[in-house]
């Protein structure tokens, strides 16, 4: 009888530890889907011939899905016109995708504490001859459609008094302003073609995703459109919010996050 209530009582004690280890532990089932970027050299870049994504970002993805007890990450690739949809629809658990946090999208997303600053900036062909931010009056700049680059540059413009309030024209391809006109791309790398062309005057990107492009022949103009925040984000309200808020801000705390932007560097 006594070996059968030790049994027993043996039985219940495990399964009240896996209860326990179940609600309160780090070991998790399955992969984090993040959402990342495929474009971008040393942030979240893929290789198509070897099928791996390489950058500061995707270590980051998986220092993050260790953090939280996942077996490991699933990389889907986004994009800045699906990327928005994409984690709304729950087809990524979040967005590590060189994603600033501002405003507008806080309205549907919950963003962790900044793991990168990044500055928007105008890239030229030295061959234009440019030597400020007045030589793109009346002049055509290039953005990538779904980017948040667009409404920064308009203000930035504004701002300096290049274009007015006036709006000729909007379309999905082209906002025409009077004062200077922008054309909206797909792609990034429809946009280096476009420079390289003369399909543009300038393009208008963050610097780390400048940074693929620049080469010996171009430079940025001495302006500053904005500074990028970016920051992990997951659904609004998310029992994972919080769980990735306090991964990262441990990361930066404990200095994991420097030195994987020292690495990628």
């Amino acid at each position: 009888m006594k070996m059968r209530r030790w049994s027993v009582l043996l039985s219940v004690l495990l399964i009240l530890t896996a209860a326990i280890t179940g609600c309160g532990g780090k070991e998790k089932a399955g992969r984090l889907k993040v959402g990342v970027r495929d474009d971008i050299m040393n942030f979240g870049y893929l290789n198509k011939e070897t099928g791996r994504y390489y950058g500061m970002e995707i270590d980051l993805a998986g220092k993050l899905a260790d953090e939280l007890g996942y077996e490991g990450v699933e990389f889907v690739t986004v994009r800045p016109d699906n990327r928005k949809q994409m984690l709304l629809e729950g087809k990524v658990d979040c967005l590590i995708a060189a994603y600033s946090i501002a405003d507008t999208r806080k309205e549907n997303f919950d963003f962790s504490a900044p793991y990168y600053t990044d500055e928007t900036g105008i890239m030229v062909e030295k061959s234009a001859l440019f030597t400020g931010a007045d030589d793109l009056k009346e002049k055509t700049i290039g953005v990538l459609s779904g980017s948040n680059a667009g409404p920064l540059l308009a203000q930035k413009l504004y701002d300096i008094g290049l274009i007015t309030d006036k709006l000729i024209s909007d379309t999905d391809e082209a906002t025409e302003y009077e004062g200077a006109r922008v054309i909206k791309a797909e792609k990034y790398s429809d946009l280096d073609t476009m420079l390289e062309t003369g399909a543009v005057d300038a393009v208008c990107m963050d610097k780390c995703i400048a940074g693929t492009y620049m080469n010996e022949n171009r430079e940025f103009l001495d302006i500053v459109v904005a500074e990028q925040d970016y920051g992990v984000a997951t659904q609004k309200d998310s029992d994972l919010s919080k769980p990735v808020a306090d991964a990262i801000q441990n990361m930066l705390d404990d200095g994991t996050i420097d030195k994987l932007i020292d690495k990628w560097d």
